[in-house]
């Protein structure tokens, strides 16, 4: 009988094993941009087109290959980076497993130019799917330029599988954040299909993070840095107003590699606990530096998964760090580099203080009343002062020929003592309407019915009248928009200026007037009708946070996560005060939905309670 076990043909081979590092364009642009980096680099630049299908280039100043390591680099496992099995226990460099290059040659078509410092001419090569085409030399500038082009064009099932332009862009965009944040010392650039969306300049660490998460964050980090001989830890965490209800702003590094550790997040979070909602999300870019021997990051493909030899350990340090950095803010006032130079001009900053402005200061009232011993405030009694007829204000007023005679105070009735005095004015003009509606602490409608009366959960009924509101909006009429009569400027992090393009159809359905306006930037001519003038900037960020909240929840589509993120952006909150009209008007029209029980996330709208209920309760059998 014949054997029926066969090697794999090596181009086979080769695209299997690419499918484990190469998965979407975002995974060359990390390899690539690491390679960069390894290489020596001071400036890189990530040129991008049609989101990476068409073109992923990075160009970097770094020592560059020589004819030989240039076409070698192709090979599998071909790394300059091991030479004994000890070596890969002391690695603290990006790439070193050699299979980054071979990956990308055997789905796409690869060129390459490379030149080291001493040479007179540079090495070009050309690859397509894992065979070389054209190997000579050219001129180039020191470094290493290669270029990607055509991804998978040669695994046409493989290409179908990516997503749209938009969110392969934002891929792309969180992996050029991740390899920048670890870097700040290096310049790095971004360019898609022809515009710049990131140039950072080498700096600081801060400087780094405040240029990505934008300006606002600058007197919102708290340092964190922590040493001991087993591990250091540095970095930043945001102070409990920056939480969001996203983890989009987290980011860990392990010998300035990124990972993603559940683990180690927990810690963060657990040292945030008493500080932020427990459905918050703290913003940290930290940093953890020990042996590499302690570290195994060959257990994934992207490396980005990885285990320490004691995780025990890393939790506790990262807790105890965080919890010390965040007792240290709030009692450590922070300088705020960022004053106003025009307040350092003012007469009391820059004319000194004489006995004369001095005597002035101290003789007047206000001084006087302010510094008395033992107490806290003093009111004038001198003639002058205004306050000697303040029983007046409270007297009855002059009588005039036409009064009715007032009773004397005496005769006043006493104010009621029984529980009937604290009775809420709300129910007291409900009892002239039993059919009015009730709100109750500010958070639930009761409203009567026939059989009994219900219970209404004012935002989560809402909740459901609006995405059904907007659900009709986008199938058959757009909603009316409310032109703004001063439009706005919303800026925008790159990440969510992709997001809002992604979806600006829709959003003009809904009632969103939005124009681009530059790179990263939106003008805001209208808003739907139903929403506050004044507050267009403040409905769009939340309607963003809302969307990247949902955004994890792979059953549902982008439609349907743009108008569950309206619906529950725009919703009541708990708390709100309302109108009996208001009130009536919400029952209304929950109960003329589809499906008025539930909201869209499957929370109850409302509970009934029946009078047979009732009287059971009661125990009125006696």
């Amino acid at each position: 009988m014949a054997d029926i076990i066969n090697l794999l043909p090596d181009n086979i081979a080769n695209q299997i094993a690419a499918g484990e590092v190469i998965q979407r364009p975002a995974s060359a642009v990390k390899e690539l941009l690491e390679n960069a980096v390894d290489a020596g680099a001071t400036e890189i630049q990530l040129i991008i087109r049609d989101a990476g299908k068409e073109l992923v280039q990075v160009i970097d100043n770094g020592s560059g290959m020589s004819d030989t390591d240039a076409r070698m680099c192709f090979e599998r496992h071909a790394t300059s980076k091991i030479r004994s099995i000890d070596d890969l226990f002391q690695i603290r460099t990006m790439g070193f497993r050699g299979e980054a290059l071979a990956s990308i040659a055997a789905v796409a078509q690869v060129e390459l130019k490379s030149k080291r410092q001493d040479d007179e001419l540079g090495t070009f090569i050309e690859i397509d799917n894992s065979v070389i085409r054209r190997q000579e030399p050219c001129q180039a500038p020191v470094g290493t330029s290669i270029a990607m082009k055509n991804l998978f064009f040669n695994v046409p099932a493989r290409r179908n599988f990516l997503k749209s332009n938009a969110a392969e862009m934002r891929h792309i965009v969180d992996e050029f954040i991740r390899v920048a944040l670890a870097f700040p010392h290096l310049q790095f650039s971004l360019n898609s299909n022809g515009q710049q969306m990131f140039h950072f300049e080498k700096g600081s660490l801060k400087q780094r993070i405040v240029s990505i998460l934008g300006q606002h964050y600058n007197s919102k980090l708290v340092t964190v840095k922590e040493s001991t001989d087993y591990m250091n830890i540095h970095g930043f965490v945001g102070k409990p107003e920056t939480a969001k209800k996203t983890r989009g702003d987290q980011f860990f590094f392990v010998n300035n590699r990124f990972i993603k550790s559940s683990y180690l997040n927990h810690a963060v979070m657990n040292a945030f606990a008493e500080t932020i909602p427990s459905d918050s999300f703290p913003l940290y870019v930290l940093f953890i530096d020990l042996d590499p021997a302690h570290v195994d990051i060959n257990v994934h493909p992207t490396k980005q998964e990885i285990k320490f030899d004691d995780e025990r350990i890393l939790y506790a340090f990262v807790q105890s760090a965080i919890k010390h950095a965040l007792a240290q803010f709030s009692v450590t006032p922070a300088l705020d580099f960022d004053l106003d130079p025009g307040i350092q001009q003012l007469d009391a900053l820059t004319q000194p203080f004489t006995e004369e402005k001095k005597a002035q200061s101290t003789g007047t009232s206000i001084y006087k009343t302010f510094t008395s011993a033992n107490q806290a405030h003093v009111i004038d009694k001198t003639a002058n002062s205004n306050l000697q007829h303040w029983k007046e204000l409270y007297g009855p007023p002059p009588a005039r020929d036409n009064d009715f005679p007032l009773p004397p105070p005496s005769e006043f009735p006493a104010a009621p003592t029984s529980t009937a005095s604290v009775i809420d004015e709300r129910w007291q003009e409900a009892a002239h309407d039993q059919k009015g509606p009730v709100q109750v602490h500010q958070q639930y409608i009761l409203s009567q019915i026939k059989s009994g009366f219900i219970l209404v959960d004012q935002r989560s009924a809402h909740e459901r009248i609006l995405y059904e509101r907007y659900l009709r909006a986008l199938a058959e009429k757009p909603i009316a928009t409310q032109q703004s009569l001063f439009p706005q400027t919303l800026e925008l992090l790159p990440a969510d200026a992709i997001i809002v393009h992604e979806m600006l159809p829709d959003l003009q359905a809904l009632g969103y007037d939005l124009e681009p306006f530059g790179q990263h930037t939106f003008v805001v001519r209208g808003t739907p009708a139903d929403i506050q003038s004044g507050n267009e900037q403040a409905s769009i960020e939340g309607l963003l946070e809302q969307f990247k909240n949902f955004s994890t929840e792979l059953k549902h589509n982008r439609r349907e996560r743009l108008v569950r993120s309206m619906a529950r952006n725009n919703a009541i909150p708990s708390g709100k005060p309302l109108t009996s009209r208001e009130m009536q008007n919400i029952i209304d029209e929950l109960f003329a939905c589809s499906m008025p029980n539930v909201s869209p996330g499957g929370r109850g709208t409302f509970i009934s309670f029946k009078l047979n209920d009732l009287e059971k309760m009661f125990d009125r059998g006696f």
